[in-house]
């Protein structure tokens, strides 16, 4: 129960404070995100860098993070981002506790709701915003500059992550904005690995075996 051994070891749960560690955060998100798409509820993932270069967005077009009471503590699944081991897996609620700030939003059930977090600590229950159409899950972070020595993110390591990921889930479509450098980027492979293959032959300026 609760987040204060991830914040008081960080390297047991993300492998350390350096920047793998702090991109591991993105991964963890992401991932969710990719679950989604894997089994066959979401077809769009929009992540957007901001202009701080260290803070960043990650939303998908799934299901949305169930806002009903769940669970032995009949507290949302929103409100499980403070126990690791939330309806989300780890991932997110580690997430969470190595965040100054991270503020959650979901769309479901004709409704949007938000819960925003300061160091793994919620700000209050979850807030209806209002009404909304479609489904959806949105989380924004920012590392919290305690925990790791350097909180600027890579847009390279980002952008090659999200490639790979959509050659590895054909059919899902990436889109990747890095907002201090104004660039927008898709990353859509219908064929998957095999678009991969065909890159890498092309690349190599290789001739095909067959």
């Amino acid at each position: 129960e609760g987040l204060e051994p991830v914040r008081r070891r960080p390297g047991m749960y993300i492998g350390g404070v350096g920047s793998t560690g702090l991109h591991h955060l993105v991964w963890e998100i992401l991932d969710n995100s990719i679950d989604e798409a894997m089994n066959g509820h979401a077809s769009n993932i929009w992540v957007t860098l901001h202009k701080d270069g260290s803070s960043i967005t990650i939303e998908d077009d799934g299901r949305g993070i169930p806002i009903d009471k769940h669970g032995p503590s009949k507290k949302s699944a929103l409100d499980n981002y403070k126990t690791a081991g939330g309806l989300h897996g780890v991932g997110a609620s580690v997430v969470n506790a190595l965040s100054k700030e991270l503020i959650a939003t979901v769309r479901r059930d004709g409704a949007e709701w938000e819960q925003r977090f300061k160091q793994g600590k919620p700000q209050g229950p979850p807030k209806k915003v209002g009404p909304a159409r479609g489904t959806g899950t949105k989380v924004f972070f920012h590392p919290d500059p305690g925990i790791f020595p350097k909180i600027e993110l890579d847009p390279a390591v980002i952008r090659e992550r999200l490639e790979v990921a959509s050659y590895l889930h054909k059919g899902l479509k990436i889109s990747f904005e890095d907002e201090s450098e104004k660039t927008k980027e898709t990353f859509e492979h219908s064929e998957g690995l095999l678009a991969y293959l065909k890159k890498i032959v092309a690349e190599r300026g290789a001739k095909p075996v067959h």
